[in-house]
């Protein structure tokens, strides 16, 4: 089992009860100030990309479903109570991320950079093609998850201090406080995970996921590396200052058994950077 059953309940809760009480609606944006003279050629660009990111979330949805499925009696109990438990979080998370791409959709509307029928056969052109990770264990699901949620929420900082449309602005301080909220519970889930099976027969996993780590879509959006390069430069950020997080989190866990695997990790991350 993953992790303790109360415990995965307790996170559970605590997570969608945080999302509740912060919940925002699109409608409270001010889309009549809206002023697309103050957006530069790269912010239209920046805004198409991570449209396409954000709306990608039935896929992303539909992957976490398969793997973590309440499915029927092959499972066993212990596995069904935790899927059962994680598929409450699924959930709200999944909303938090559709609200996030009808935003960004509509802003794009609003500002001026693309035609709502257009768009919309754009978003469906990548949207039907398949997401999916290359691991087997939970704990690599969700450390993946752990990273891309803190990167994207860097992101979104990040490109709001060289930002100027106001409306903008704000949009990108509601993604980033949700993308905050969601890197919380799989950082809670994921050091659960360490703390019951230990460094040993974690950081193996942990390191397989950051040595292999690419961002949703790498692999399928057109001209993904092109755009996230041209993305990356605009906003100056590295989705690799998100692994600093996990390094954290095992070092957090470090005992005098565990001090070399933690330090093996950090090593790790620091020798990926130099490459």
């Amino acid at each position: 089992m993953t992790i303790d059953l109360s415990r995965m309940r307790e996170l559970t809760g605590e997570a969608v009860s945080r999302a509740e009480r912060r919940q925002w609606s699109i409608d409270e944006l001010d889309w009549a100030g809206v002023d697309p003279e103050r957006l530069t050629g790269t912010d239209r660009s920046v805004v198409r990309f991570i449209t396409f990111i954000e709306d990608h979330i039935p896929g992303y949805l539909s992957y976490f479903l398969t793997e973590f499925g309440p499915g029927g009696e092959e499972q066993s109990i212990e596995e069904f109570a935790f899927n059962r438990e994680y598929f409450r979080f699924l959930i709200s998370w999944a909303n938090d991320e559709e609200r996030h791409a009808s935003a960004l959709t509509r802003y794009q509307v609003e500002a001026g950079i693309a035609e709502p029928d257009k768009l919309m056969l754009e978003l469906a052109e990548e949207g039907r093609k398949q997401f999916a990770l290359p691991y087997e264990h939970p704990i690599q699901a969700f450390t993946y998850t752990l990273v891309q949620e803190k990167a994207t929420q860097l992101f979104y900082q990040r490109f709001k201090n060289v930002v100027t449309e106001p409306v903008l602005r704000d949009l990108l301080s509601r993604l980033a406080r949700d993308e905050a909220r969601h890197f919380a519970f799989y950082t809670e889930l994921v050091g659960e995970h360490v703390k019951r099976h230990g460094l040993g027969s974690t950081v193996p996993d942990i390191k397989d996921v950051l040595g292999t780590f690419r961002m949703p879509l790498a692999d399928t959006l057109n001209g993904y590396w092109r755009w996230s390069l041209k993305v990356a430069d605009a906003a100056s950020y590295d989705h690799t200052e998100s692994y600093d997080a996990v390094v954290r989190l095992v070092k957090g866990f470090t005992t005098s058994s565990g001090a070399a695997s933690a330090q093996d990790l950090a090593s790790f991350v620091d020798a990926i950077r130099k490459v």
